[in-house]
């Protein structure tokens, strides 16, 4: 258990620089640089760093220290509420921030810049996590840095399924993002992190579950057994894919690309009760009575 709470120290310890940085790059530039460079490399850094130390701790942890997936599952859980209440509206996922560039929530210039960002906080937390697991400070990292040249792709399964497995954690993932986007950040919070929970228990066997393309490159792209191509298929375009499929289910079309909706109907947003509409014919009716009288006993010429 030491080894354990070693790494519980070093997540703690992450989320306070990262706010740290997240504090002192807010006083220091400008809201627009701060929201598109500032806040998505602090994000990207903190998810990368947490993640990989994660994943350590899912592969060696159940024969090097004894305790079973269930343990990571729960860090996982509070890892990514920790996350979704600190990343101040950063996303650090690629396919969230194209989710808001096709949304018509960020132009061009600014999307581009926090995918750069992101690209950049992920390679700085890779390189962190390297050099803190070369102090060797547990067994764990010991391991883990006698078997970092041998690692094996995360894709054990056929690349179609795989690719479909990214895909679909990708759409749920979304779809959730979607409903939940205007709720409170009290309920938001847990119910992403309880689906990316669920997601991440469900599809590991199959790809690693990551569906997040930034964090897949660092994490698995290096390591023997699929091509590069076969990389980009699954854990780019299949997240990809999922998320375009999730915005076409929530919203009925793309507004980047086209306003007309192909799968709702346009209802007018205001409607008149039928009993209202019932009683306006009803008395409408007596109304043209008279009038039919009025015309009826008018004498003819």
């Amino acid at each position: 258990m030491a080894a354990l709470n070693v790494s519980i120290a070093f997540f703690f310890l992450v989320v306070g620089v990262c706010q740290a940085l997240r504090w002192l790059s807010k006083r220091l530039l400008s809201p627009g640089a701060y929201g598109c460079l500032a806040r998505e490399l602090a994000a990207s850094l903190q998810l990368c760093t947490s993640c990989l130390e994660l994943r350590m701790l899912l592969e060696i942890g159940p024969w090097g220290g004894g305790f079973g997936p269930d343990v990571v599952l729960t860090l996982l859980f509070l890892l990514f509420a920790l996350h979704g209440a600190s990343f101040d509206g950063a996303s650090a996922n690629p396919t969230v921030s194209l989710q808001e560039f096709l949304l018509l929530e960020s132009n061009l210039a600014a999307n581009a810049a926090k995918l750069l960002a992101q690209g950049a906080g992920a390679g700085t937390g890779w390189a962190a996590t390297k050099l803190y697991w070369s102090w060797e400070l547990t067994h764990f990292h010991l391991i883990q840095n006698m078997i970092a040249s041998e690692c094996s792709s995360s894709i054990r399964t056929s690349l179609h399924h795989a690719a479909f497995v990214e895909g679909t954690c990708s759409f749920l993932f979304h779809l959730v993002l979607l409903k939940l986007r205007q709720s409170h950040l009290i309920y938001r919070v847990p119910a992403l992190a309880a689906t990316v929970t669920f997601l991440t228990y469900t599809a590991e066997p199959f790809t690693g579950a990551f569906f997040n393309p930034t964090l897949a490159t660092v994490t698995t792209f290096h390591c023997s057994g699929n091509s590069f191509w076969d990389y980009i298929q699954v854990y780019w375009l299949g997240p990809l894919a999922g998320m375009l499929a999730a915005l076409l289910l929530y919203q009925g079309n793309v507004p980047r690309l086209f306003q007309k909706n192909l799968l709702y109907s346009q209802k007018s947003k205001y409607k008149i009760p039928k009993a209202r509409v019932a009683a306006q014919v009803e008395g409408d009716e007596p109304r043209r009575r008279r009038k039919g009288e009025k015309s009826n006993s008018e004498p003819r010429a």
